[in-house]
Order: structure tokens, then C-alpha cells, then sequence
């Protein structure tokens, strides 16, 4: 076998450590202000207060997985309410969408939490090690004092960073303040430790090691994202067109010919993901800025025009290499198909708000029993069996009053309802939680509804003390004799 064989080639290429070099700029000022602000939104909300009463939590924000729940602020979707999860996550798909057809891919490049995380744990390296040259000779270094004390300041930065990570996690899902408690004192369940684990694990893994490479092979996003872009879509881009030819540039001279880009590889040594942007368009660009940033940064050095690497249109390359004008930004972004998009997302979002307020108040459903239709009791009197289902979304215990009407909503004489078996239309409903509970109708011997073989009836719920009524509709079996 010949030493060019394709066959000696490694399917896999062993991973090459990215260093990426500090650098100023207002993308790098927006991704740290926005990361700033997404870590404080993720870490804090956990641990504001929200009052629901003496039977749940003070949590703000609370999935409630042992009854399935989910609280936000004054918000509290039920099980069978999930519809509303199901519109939310169509809508992050559609604004995924959105965003992507309109500047690539910016949702990785600022707000994707591999690149939120990423970020952190650069920032903690380069506190300990230094800027990118110092990281790269400690990289190649033996292992002495120097390197075995920097790394071990590192990895424990890493994993602290890690465990708050998998702690705030947990704490979404119970009371925060009883559950540090009972983490702290070692009472908690074996899932939250499981769970906190697993977490700093992966969260020290993919910040610390493995980053690019969550985004190059384990994310599908960079594959599926070519059909969310056209000409139209802004990205980052390299104008060769300016930039070419590359040549070093010395004090005092200004070759003739030659293009703006001094070959000084700022653009490279800042990307966090490894790539030269001067080579086009690449799966691994995230289109996070930084490489702007650090190209104009040097443009300014030599007292070249900014903006040799930015955001630009495919339809606008043609137009500046032939030395016309770009469109107008707005041109691009409001277009058939983000409109489309934001129509589509904005329909979903207007439909859940509308949902969420016309929801009833009270849900109750009451269910008959099939077997047997009816009873005929010693005296004549013809029972139907029912039962109920009363869900108390308050987070106190509530009193309900049940009463029935013809489907007309005309009171019905001769007919006496009775809870558990006692006569009674009135009924406690503990906080936040569903009552279920045996209903009896029945129809005095030889009444018209006795009598009847079906009609049509309404039973209403209302909470006693306040507007709130629903009704259901429902049929009482009658001997049809």
C-alpha cells in the first residue's frame, strides 16, 4: 500500500485546541452584554418570589412535574392545558426561522446556550492563563508547577461554574430556598444530586472541551440552516473583491496593486470556532461578529475604510463589485419570507394570548354512567349516576354551588340532586388541585322527566362569592314510560 493511499487516511481527525484572541468591539460588547444578561435571567429567576397560596411554592417561575404544572408570574397552565407549551415551542421554531432567513445565524452566534457558556469559560481562561499567545505556550508546555497550578485554578473555576449550572436546573423544578437546604444538609432526593451531576458534567465538558465541536457535529442546526437562507440574507462575509491581493504592509509604503487586507490573521485568531473567514462561507461560522470587530480594529491601525469583513447580502456582493451601492438593510430584512414568518409567528403568538384569556375560570366536566342508564329507586324515583371531575385553580380551598337547568337554562322541578349521597348543592374544593366525586339526579315517580326516555340538561358550577359560572351539558335517562 502506497504512503498517498486514501485508505491511510483517518476518518476522524483529532481535535486541534482553539485560542481564541481578546478583542474589542461593539459585537463584542452586544455578545457580552447579552450574555450577561441571559446568565443573570437563567441563574436568577429560580429565586424570585410569586404568592400562590399556602398549598404551592412562592415560585415566580414553576414546573410542577409530580402534578404536572407549570407556573409563570400570574400564569398557570395545566395538563390538559399543554396546547399552550405546544404554541410556544412553534413559535421558538417560526422566530428560529425567522431570524435565520433574515441574518444567518445569529441565534448561534449570540444567544445559543453552547455559545453563552462558551464564552464564560473562555473568559475564565484567559483570566487564568492569558491572552491567546500565553495559552497557546501553556498548551505546548510540559506539565510543571506553572502548568499543573494554572489548570487545576481553571477546571475548579470550570466546575463551579458547572454546579451552579445543574443547580439553578434543579431548582426550577421545586422550592428554590428548600431545596438548597435540603442539598446542603444532604436530605434532598437522589434525582436532584443525579441531576445536578449529570449537569456539571455536560456543562464542563462542552464549555471546557468540547465547544466547536458541539456546534461543527452533535448541533444540526449549521445543516438545516441553508434552506432558512437565500440571496437576501444577511451574513458575514469577506469582501476579497477590496481585500485582494493580500500583502504584508510595511511603514512608510503603499504598494501598488495591492488590496486592503495586510494578511495580519486578526480575523482568524479571534473566531472562536477556528475558521479564516477570507475562505468564504462555512458550515462552522456562527456569524458571531468577532472577526468585524477585529478587522476593523487593524483597519483602523493602517488608516484603511472599515468594514472589510461585515454583515452583507449576497445580492449586494454584485452590487459592490461593481462599485454600486448596497440596499437598504430594511430591503433585506422585510421580505415575502420573513414576512411570512413573522405572520405566521405573531398568528401563533396572538392565538395563545387569546386562548389564555378566554379560558374559563373553573373546569368541570361531569361524565354519566352508561351501566346502568338509570336506577329506579323503592319509591319510584328515577336515579342517574354521574361523575364529576372539579379542578380549583385557586391557590386556596373554594366553594362551589351546582345547580341544574333544561338545556334552555329554565329551572326543572321535580328533581333533587344529591353529592355522595347526601342532598346537597354546595361543595368544598381543596386548593389547586382536581375533585372527583359521585353526583346522583333524580326525577320524582312520574314526573315528565321521569318519565321521559332522554332530555336535555345543563348543570352549572359557580365559585359562591364571585362572577365565575360554567356549565356542561349533559342527558338524564328517563323510564320512556
Amino acid at each position: 500500500m502506497s504512503a498517498t493511499d486514501p485508505s491511510d487516511t483517518p476518518l476522524y481527525a483529532a481535535r486541534e485546541p482553539i485560542f481564541p484572541r481578546r478583542v474589542k468591539g461593539s459585537f463584542r460588547t452586544l455578545k457580552w452584554v447579552l450574555m450577561a444578561v441571559m446568565l443573570g435571567i437563567y441563574y436568577i429567576t429560580p429565586w424570585i418570589r410569586w404568592d400562590r397560596g399556602p398549598a404551592l411554592p412562592d415560585q415566580a417561575v414553576l414546573i410542577d412535574l409530580a402534578n404536572r404544572r407549570f407556573f409563570f408570574f400570574m400564569i398557570e397552565i395545566w395538563p390538559h392545558e399543554f396546547y399552550f407549551v405546544a404554541g410556544l415551542l412553534i413559535m421558538a421554531g417560526l422566530g428560529l426561522f425567522l431570524f435565520t432567513s433574515a441574518a444567518g445565524r445569529v441565534w448561534c452566534g449570540y444567544a445559543c446556550p453552547q455559545t453563552v457558556w462558551t464564552d464564560l469559560f473562555i473568559l475564565v481562561e484567559r483570566w487564568v492563563e492569558g491572552d491567546r499567545n500565553n495559552r497557546i505556550r501553556l498548551h505546548r508546555q510540559k506539565w510543571d508547577a506553572e502548568k499543573i497550578r494554572k489548570r487545576a485554578i481553571k477546571w475548579t473555576a470550570w466546575l463551579l461554574i458547572g454546579l451552579a449550572t445543574g443547580g439553578a436546573w434543579v431548582f426550577y423544578f421545586t422550592d428554590a430556598p428548600t431545596l438548597l437546604q435540603n442539598l446542603l444538609t444532604g436530605q434532598a432526593g437522589a434525582i436532584a444530586y443525579t441531576t445536578i451531576g449529570v449537569m456539571t458534567a455536560t456543562t464542563f465538558a462542552f464549555g471546557g472541551f468540547a465547544r466547536e465541536q458541539i456546534c461543527i457535529y452533535a448541533c444540526p442546526w449549521p445543516r438545516i440552516q441553508a434552506a432558512m437562507m437565500d440571496e437576501d440574507t444577511i451574513t458575514i462575509a469577506y469582501r476579497e473583491w477590496r481585500g485582494e491581493p493580500r500583502g504584508k504592509l510595511h511603514k512608510g509604503e503603499t504598494p501598488a496593486g495591492q488590496g486592503d487586507c495586510i494578511d495580519c490573521m486578526a480575523c482568524f485568531n479571534v473566531c472562536p470556532m477556528g475558521i479564516d473567514i477570507r475562505n468564504g462561507q462555512q458550515l462552522e461560522c456562527i456569524t458571531c461578529g468577532l472577526c468585524i470587530d477585529a478587522c476593523n480594529e487593524m483597519m483602523d491601525k493602517i488608516g484603511k475604510p472599515r468594514g472589510l469583513i461585515g454583515y452583507i447580502a449576497l445580492k449586494d456582493e454584485r452590487l459592490e463589485r461593481e462599485g454600486g451601492h448596497p440596499k437598504n438593510i430594511w430591503k433585506h430584512i422585510l421580505r415575502p419570507r420573513t414576512l411570512m414568518y413573522f405572520t405566521l409567528w405573531a398568528g401563533v403568538g396572538v392565538a395563545l394570548v387569546v386562548a389564555l384569556f378566554m379560558r374559563s375560570p373553573i373546569d368541570f366536566n361531569l361524565t354519566p354512567n352508561r351501566d346502568p342508564l338509570y336506577v329506579i329507586q323503592g319509591d319510584g324515583t328515577v336515579r342517574n349516576i354521574y361523575t364529576m371531575r372539579l379542578r380549583n385553580k385557586a391557590g386556596e380551598e373554594t366553594t362551589f354551588r351546582i345547580t341544574v337547568t333544561g338545556a334552555d337554562g329554565q329551572p326543572i322541578p321535580d328533581v333533587t340532586l344529591l353529592l355522595e349521597g347526601e342532598q346537597a348543592d354546595e361543595l368544598k374544593a381543596p386548593a389547586d388541585s382536581t375533585l372527583t366525586q359521585r353526583v346522583y339526579l333524580e326525577a320524582a315517580p312520574k314526573s315528565p322527566l321521569a318519565l321521559a326516555e332522554r332530555t336535555d340538561l345543563r348543570v352549572w358550577v359557580e365559585e359562591v362569592g364571585a362572577p365565575a359560572r360554567v356549565a356542561v351539558e349533559t342527558v338524564f335517562n328517563g323510564t320512556g314510560k
